[in-house]
């Protein structure tokens, strides 16, 4: 069994009753934080010096498409019609089991060089078995923690979500891998009639999985409404976007435990509407964050943290401006909150509060090192600070469940050349059927846009 001792580092613990940022050895044993205090001192154990570092939980990105990072800076000036139409109307159907494999590894190997610990992959595009046996094993082969919200094709609407194919996967790869959980990608009560929406929180119910859904860009209606007086919302709920939902909604869904997840770089980008923060915040409750799709904005779920923050901080700005002419004299979200949005509130949202979001004796041992010593932190007066603002280049080390998977800046074990070379062939292969010239290509093309169109308008109006 695996001792290992982390010392001389900051560390903060995202712990409640704990300073922002003390000075603590972390001893590691068999994957969990087993003990924390200044000084420690064991035998038998290999020692890690991280002076000049920052320790504190892995990030947390809790809504990303890892089957379309083949497609990275393909959609920088996509609208969500642009991309509903082109990514999954366009696209998705050409996907091979083995495009969701180099996918889902690719994003997740560049999520822990993020900072990142803990995914959870919605993953929408599972048109068969082996496409989801493709991205599942993308994530294992990363060495990544997830929850694989396994989805079904935006083709597929009033077709309740397949339990047998959730049953088979319980018993297969996620009963085997400690790294992995189950959960449920619903086209949700927004895209659905309340039957299917019915059917679909009583499956994940049924089998103590986090269900989640899209919800932007229109009013709930009677699919809401019938999940809502069934009881079945929840803290295994989770909301993904929530823009524009109404304020006694918000209480409602805040009231019974459900969870939200924001992208605020994509929602303010591409037409979704302002990110659900402070409705959240007014109400007692948090967001947790994802970065959303590769195909249009970058991965480091630290910028969309700083994204949130700087966006609600405008907005209370603003208001206050209104009300007595100036800006708000005191801060009215602190860079903690931020933090704990990308940690604390992400394990919540994923159902994995128990193990990791913070470093605590008994907590899986998710750790990253970051180093403050480059130009862009240095001098870290104020770690939290520090933290909140790091990079990719500041991202030494990445630990999940006591493995290093990033060590002195660079990804323990995988052949990112190899990685590279099978993720190109894939976009290529994916892009060129994007960019086809042909008359029935670009007639398919027009048909489907018109199409996505007048389903969005549609929402948009329904009551």
């Amino acid at each position: 069994m695996s001792r290992i001792l982390l010392r001389g580092a900051t560390v903060i613990t995202m712990a409640d009753n704990r300073p922002d940022a003390e000075r603590l050895d972390i001893l590691v044993v068999g994957g969990y934080i087993t003990e924390m205090a200044s000084n420690l001192d064991r035998p038998n154990v290999d020692t890690v010096d991280f002076t000049g570092r920052i320790l504190m939980p892995g990030l947390v990105n809790a809504h990303l498409h890892t089957w379309q990072s083949a497609l990275r800076c393909v959609g920088i000036d996509w609208t969500l019609l642009e991309y509903l139409a082109k990514a999954h109307g366009g696209l998705a159907s050409h996907y091979l089991p083995e495009d969701m494999h180099i996918a889902a590894l690719s994003s997740a190997l560049n999520q822990i060089n993020c900072g990142t610990t803990t995914l959870g992959d919605w993953c929408h595009n599972a048109r068969t078995p082996a496409h989801a046996d493709g991205g599942i094993q993308g994530l294992l082969d990363a060495g990544i923690r997830a929850v694989f919200l396994h989805g079904t094709s935006h083709k597929i609407r009033e077709v309740a979500h397949p339990a047998q194919e959730i049953d088979r996967l319980l018993n297969g790869p996620i009963s085997s891998h400690g790294l992995l959980n189950l959960g449920m990608a619903i086209p949700g009560p927004q895209y659905s009639s309340p039957e299917i929406a019915l059917a679909d929180f009583r499956t994940a119910r049924d089998r103590n999985l986090i269900v989640s859904m899209h919800q932007s860009g229109g009013q709930p209606g009677k699919a809401w409404e019938a999940v809502r007086d069934a009881s079945l919302i929840g803290p295994r709920t989770n909301i993904v976007h929530g823009n524009d939902l109404p304020d006694d909604w918000v209480k409602t869904l805040v009231e019974r435990g459900a969870s939200f997840t924001s992208t605020p770089e994509n929602e303010l980008g591409q037409g979704h509407g302002f990110p659900i923060t402070g409705k959240l915040l007014s109400l007692g409750a948090a967001p947790s964050l994802g970065t959303d799709i590769d195909t249009v904005v970058s991965g480091e779920l630290l910028i969309a943290a700083r994204i949130a923050l700087a966006h609600q901080r405008g907005l209370d700005h603003q208001q206050q401006r209104l009300a007595t002419g100036l800006f708000s004299p005191t801060p009215t979200i602190t860079g903690k909150q931020a933090l704990a949005w990308s940690t604390v509130q992400g394990a919540r949202a994923l159902g994995l509060a128990d193990c990791v979001g913070r470093l605590e004796p008994g907590m899986q041992a998710d750790i990253i090192a970051i180093d403050t010593r480059g130009l862009n932190l240095w001098p870290a007066h104020d770690p939290i600070a520090a933290a909140l603002h790091a990079s990719i280049a500041n991202v030494e080390a990445v630990m999940i469940s006591g493995q290093w998977r990033k060590r002195n800046y660079s990804l323990v074990g995988p052949d990112i050349d190899r990685v590279r070379e099978k993720l190109q062939e894939s976009g290529q292969r994916l892009l060129y059927t994007l960019q086809s010239k042909g008359v029935i290509a670009r007639l398919h093309r027009k048909i489907v846009q018109s199409v996505v169109h007048r389903t969005l308008i549609k929402q948009v109006r329904t009551e």
